[in-house]
């Protein structure tokens, strides 16, 4: 009998149902971190005889990879495959795989949850009732405002289609954009540059820059409007860390909000105990839809491959 390591959190705890498929295949199915991210430690050890690997967040090393000598396909339960080696994984002829767009509509519609939550700063009201306190901060409106949708994509467009019904002004910038694509409403790709200068919210839906740099360094906040909020609920990588906290301290960002962070759960709680800044635990993709239609796309894309 095969053996196939699950470690995304949203299929561990409790296991999902579609893990069944696995089993009438014929694999037995190992989890070495139920419900957490495993170590690279837990890893090593869990793929020692893996022929499939389905993947979460985790970062997937050279280290792991040479450590599972079975191992012929990964599957990822998202998009994103920046935490794979991919290097050490072509080096071994090992598949890896995307469940793509999937979760896109989970996550766009977190992404405007959090740019509301921003404007009216619900985490604050929510805080200070709770504790008995009937303080108020003025909000802002989203219609009429500048959304500045970076990277557009499946959910870059999704939240762009929803600031627009919203009454937004919207600003897209991708490397590749896609000229066909145009929304009604007031909708244009323009540079990076200009869309920092312009956006009164900036929202990142890009993947993490293959030289690893951040994609908003110090000098990309200095463009920014004072005042700007900036949502991320993409990779926590794009962002410099000390350029995006000395914003925060001087106000050129009034608020960030956070779905990601580098190691989960983060290590450092300071820049999230900054009192502008709401964060949520990487709840983007874990909606019940969401989680169903991942697993689904990410087991039948791992059978595929082993059986192929």
């Amino acid at each position: 009998m095969g053996q196939v390591v699950v470690t995304p959190r949203s299929m561990t705890a409790p296991p999902h149902p579609a893990l069944e498929k696995l089993r009438q295949a014929g694999y037995e199915i190992l989890m070495p971190a139920p419900g957490e991210q495993p170590t690279e430690t837990q890893l090593i050890g869990a793929l020692e005889n893996a022929e499939g690997y389905l993947a979460g967040v985790e970062k997937v090393s050279r280290s792991v990879i040479e450590a599972a000598p079975r191992l012929r396909a990964i599957s990822r339960n998202g998009v994103g495959i920046d935490n794979v080696d991919m290097a050490a994984a072509g080096d071994r002829g090992i598949q890896v795989l995307r469940a793509e767009g999937v979760n896109a509509r989970g996550v766009a519609e977190l992404t405007l949850g959090h740019m509301l939550a921003a404007c009216r700063r619900i985490d604050f009201h929510a805080h200070a009732l709770r504790n008995h306190a009937w303080q108020r901060r003025k909000g802002l409106e989203l219609h009429g405002r500048t959304a500045g949708i970076v990277g557009c994509g499946r959910i870059g467009r999704m939240v762009a289609e929803m600031c627009l019904a919203f009454g937004m002004t919207v600003r897209a910038y991708d490397p590749y954009a896609d000229s066909a694509y145009r929304p009604s409403g007031d909708f244009a790709f323009v540079t990076l540059a200009e869309l920092l200068g312009v956006s009164d919210i900036i929202s990142l839906h890009a993947p993490v820059p293959g030289d690893g740099r951040p994609l908003l360094d110090r000098t990309s906040f200095e463009k920014m409007k004072p005042g700007v909020i900036v949502v991320n609920t993409a990779r926590f990588e794009l962002l410099d860390p000390q350029a995006v906290r000395t914003s925060l301290d001087n106000g050129t960002v009034a608020v960030l909000t956070l779905d990601a962070f580098q190691s989960e759960p983060p290590p450092d709680w300071s820049l999230i105990d900054h009192q502008n800044v709401i964060a949520t635990p990487h709840i983007g993709g874990f909606t019940q839809e969401s989680v169903d239609r991942v697993t689904e796309v990410a087991i039948d894309n791992l059978l595929r491959a082993l059986h192929g």
